[in-house]
């Protein structure tokens, strides 16, 4: 069972002041990133480096990312002003996120929306990096537990193909995509049409090597928005839309 120390936490603080000075504004992301114990989704052999603004295997060619790339989605998803709630109520304001990974994108936003109005559901191309991070998140509810925080229960983890969306949660009001997506219609169809009017989508958009980071907003069935930001780098997005099928 992991532990988180004084010194886990010092560290936190270190990088959160990192990503401060990186642009991060968002109280609610830079409370989460304080918060939630890294190293937790992490392989033993890069423990001495959980905070350090890097990117490292998870294996099955997957990452977890640097933390202020996770920090920047999650502020782009701009969730300040959801309603206050204890239950997920059937009005919920829904969040799928394509590609869980280690889990730990799925828990900053899981305390960032806890005790509010919010579903939230991860899913994940390989099985057993599923079934990995559904196991780190159980423990990290063992540390969380004084904070009231459980990201199990707010948050809905399967196994399957992302780039496909989830039609089964749908339609949602945020997507959150974790991995470097092709700029190709087929690439983003099934997931437009499960977006709510008004919803948006997160995306690195670009080829296998460089993505500029993406917001779309479906403004209505056949107008969306698109917003770029920065350069980025993501392990490409696998699934029948992905790169070794589109492109």
């Amino acid at each position: 069972m992991q532990k988180d120390s004084y010194k886990h936490q010092g560290l936190r603080r270190q990088l959160v002041d990192e990503i401060i000075k990186m642009g991060i504004k968002d109280e609610q992301v830079l409370n989460a990133i304080l918060t939630v114990p890294r190293h937790f989704f992490m392989d033993s052999a890069f423990l001495e480096h959980a905070y350090q603004n890097k990117a490292f295997s998870i294996g099955e060619g997957q990452t977890i990312s640097q933390p202020y790339t996770v920090a920047y989605q999650s502020e782009l998803l701009n969730l300040k002003d959801l309603e206050i709630s204890n239950t997920v109520k059937k009005n919920a304001f829904k969040i799928l996120e394509i590609g869980t990974g280690s889990g730990y994108q799925a828990a900053i936003l899981a305390y960032i929306c806890k005790n509010k109005n919010v579903d939230i559901t991860s899913i994940e191309y390989h099985k057993n990096i599923h079934q990995k991070a559904q196991q780190t998140l159980e423990n990290l509810y063992t540390y969380l537990e004084e904070f009231n925080f459980d990201v199990l229960k707010w948050t809905d983890f399967v196994q399957g193909d992302g780039s496909k969306g989830f039609i089964q949660n749908a339609p949602y009001d945020r997507i959150l995509v974790t991995a470097a997506t092709p700029n190709s219609p087929q690439s983003f169809k099934e997931w437009f049409n499960q977006l709510n009017i008004g919803g948006q989508i997160i995306v690195p958009v670009g080829n296998r090597k460089n993505q500029i980071m993406c917001r779309y907003t479906k403004k209505d069935e056949k107008t969306i928005e698109q917003e770029n930001f920065g350069g980025f780098r993501f392990v490409p997005l696998l699934g029948e839309k992905g790169f070794d099928n589109i492109l």
